[in-house]
């Protein structure tokens, strides 16, 4: 179906109708392989950046004494595919790279490691830029080289803390922090790190970067919801890891009297104070996967003014959420695909609640008007005074990565990769062992629109359900669901099929896993295409009366 050119211009002001990001957009979820109902490794992460097109990069072997360039920009979507920015240094290359799928944050390679972002909020004092700093690696350049040189989470943990150690860690969100859960089929570390200030430069002999890590129990789960989660560290705790300069350097600021008896909180010494976007996700999260944990505050909604009511809400510190906990239920792909999709539906937090979206029916009562969106634009939440608030649903692309040691990598690792806003997307699998992306995901102008376009095609609905946005988001759901859902359906036995196949030829696997994720994203391509005429005949203003 080709799209009518009248329908380009008639929606050309709904498609500008975006989200608007900021550094502080990513939620990551992990899951330890006891947690997991399959046993999987799961990490994901949401709302990652514009850099959407997804591409395979595949092994490459280098002479004796190359160098890799180390790039800045790799989130910058209007650069050329398989460009990934300025050169802005160097360091050496390795003799041989890993196979690994990339966009904007890299996120897994052939060998089932994968890596999920989340940035964290740091103190003023350590914040740096390009121009203020001589530090060159940023977290994503760091994920990349993981990436193509690492096949376990400890590897990949001690080759990206080395890097932003020796060459500065270059903060490029908001000269913010950054958060990692670095997974393989076995085991999850999570990563913090901290620039170090203005001053630092290559010939200081001082470390370039401040950083702790902790391993995930196997059993637990966690939450990243750009915020600092470590507190106490233990190095006699072989689950523990930090920089040499984890304490000193926050002694040396006077942000740590040693002398005081207090214990050194990592969290609290070097993130500032907590802001309410991380502590709604942290509330959402444990009070979800585990409600008996401790008693979490009430923060569900009674009345569409409960979320007016500041007087009488919770204002929980950071310390009263664990570092991880151990799930009631086990998790899922799909549990964690679910969660990814919140709102806060029936939370004081819900911006669908909102007092101003109710209008009178017929019979003079109350209800709430088919407008009501979930995702209030800047100028709608002007008009009706609505409050912003941070959920886990968030635009751009994000994942779920979904590890297993029982199978080989190439079918083991599965890639759940959504475009757009992934309330309104569908989840495709991506297999580690792909060689080649249906085109359709590799391309995206944000200032052009595209037919050839998975992404726009999916913003393209996702305008459209503007149009009547409580009656259109089931419509949606009645196509989109079954799909998906054939997707998890269809795994275990397309799976079985191809492992036979792997066994005589690996190679041949390959091909089967290629052709079968990008039959996949021809079908979510093809049901966008459909619902783009749905919605419109149904919902168009012709028929939306006076």
């Amino acid at each position: 179906m080709k799209l009518k050119k009248f329908l380009v211009f008639l929606f050309g002001g709904l498609l500008i109708l975006a989200f608007y990001y900021n550094g502080n957009s990513c939620t990551v979820i992990a899951v330890g392989k006891r947690a997991s109902s399959d046993g999987s490794v799961i990490v994901s992460q949401t709302g990652c950046c514009d850099e959407c097109r997804v591409h395979v990069v595949p092994a490459k072997t280098f002479k004796e004494g190359d160098m890799a360039p180390v790039y800045y920009g790799l989130q910058d979507v209007r650069k050329p595919l398989h460009k990934y920015g300025e050169i802005i240094g160097y360091i050496p290359q390795v003799r041989k790279t890993f196979c690994y799928l990339h966009t904007g944050y890299p996120h897994i390679n052939e060998h089932q490691l994968a890596i999920a972002e989340s940035t964290i909020s740091q103190r003023e004092e350590l914040k740096v830029n390009r121009e203020t700093g001589k530090q060159i690696m940023t977290i994503e350049q760091a994920m990349m080289f993981a990436l193509q040189r690492c096949r376990t989470a400890r590897e990949a943990l001690k080759l990206i803390t080395s890097l932003v150690e020796k060459y500065g860690f270059l903060p490029s969100c908001e000269s913010d922090g950054e958060a990692l859960a670095i997974a393989d089929p076995n085991e999850i570390w999570i990563l913090e790190v901290f620039s170090v200030g203005p001053e630092w430069t290559p010939e200081s002999g001082e470390l370039g970067a401040i950083w702790a890590a902790r391993r995930l129990p196997d059993d637990h789960v966690t939450i990243i919801p750009n915020w600092s989660i470590i507190k106490e560290i233990d190095l006699n705790n072989p689950d523990f890891m930090a920089s040499k300069n984890y304490m000193e350097f926050a002694v040396k600021k006077g942000w740590y009297d040693p002398e005081s008896g207090k214990p050194f909180i990592w969290q609290e010494v070097y993130s500032p104070l907590p802001r309410e976007w991380a502590i709604g996700r942290f509330w959402l999260f444990y009070s979800t996967v585990a409600p008996n944990y401790k008693k979490w505050p009430d923060k569900k909604l009674k009345t569409p003014y409960n979320g007016y009511d500041a007087y009488h809400q919770y204002i929980e510190p950071i310390s009263f959420y664990p570092f991880s906990v151990k799930p009631e239920k086990k998790l899922s792909v799909q549990d964690v695909i679910a969660f990814q999709r919140s709102v806060f539906e029936g939370t004081i937090y819900d911006m669908t609640a909102d007092i101003d979206w109710f209008v009178p029916d017929e019979k003079g009562n109350l209800v709430k008007s088919p407008l009501a969106t979930p995702f209030p634009t800047r100028e709608m939440r002007k008009l009706l005074d609505i409050t912003w608030r941070r959920m886990v649903s968030r635009g751009g692309y994000g994942m779920v990565a979904q590890l297993r040691d029982w199978l080989p990598d190439p079918i083991g690792g599965v890639y759940w990769f959504y475009l757009d806003n992934q309330y309104v997307s569908t989840y495709v699998p991506i297999y580690v062992g792909v060689q080649e992306i249906s085109p359709y995901y590799k391309t995206y102008n944000p200032d052009k629109f595209s037919e050839k376009s998975a992404r726009w095609l999916i913003d393209f609905v996702d305008n459209l359900l503007y149009l009547k946005w409580q009656e259109a988001i089931k419509d949606l759901k009645a196509k989109r669901d079954p799909l998906e859902m054939s997707f998890f359906e269809n795994q275990s036995k397309f799976e079985a099929e191809v492992l036979k196949v792997y066994k005589k030829s690996p190679e041949e696997a390959k091909r089967l896993l290629t052709d079968y994720t990008k039959d996949c994203m021809e079908k979510v391509v093809n049901l966008y295409r459909e619902m783009i005429e749905v919605l419109i005949t149904k919902y168009t203003n012709n028929k939306q009366g006076l």
